[in-house]
């Protein structure tokens, strides 16, 4: 899949929202970053770990609700 369509897709999954996504996105890359699994299908070893966390949005793997803490 190409990258504008694994981006159109993930943007799909937050409601249209970039700020969202760019969060969520951010937060995934740093959590792959420190050893977190991978939960996206069709990754390969040259891919970074941003362009991973949009694979796993746009797949709906992951989502913001994955990183709100409930106190």
């Amino acid at each position: 899949m190409r990258t504008e369509q694994i981006i159109a897709q993930a943007l799909k999954s937050v409601n249209d929202d970039r700020y969202k996504l760019s969060l969520i996105v951010a937060k995934r890359a740093e959590a792959l970053a420190n050893g977190a699994e991978i939960l996206a299908q069709g990754v390969n070893d040259k891919m970074k770990f941003t362009d991973i966390a949009l694979m796993e949005v746009a797949q709906g793997k992951i989502g913001l609700d994955c990183f709100v803490d409930e106190k």
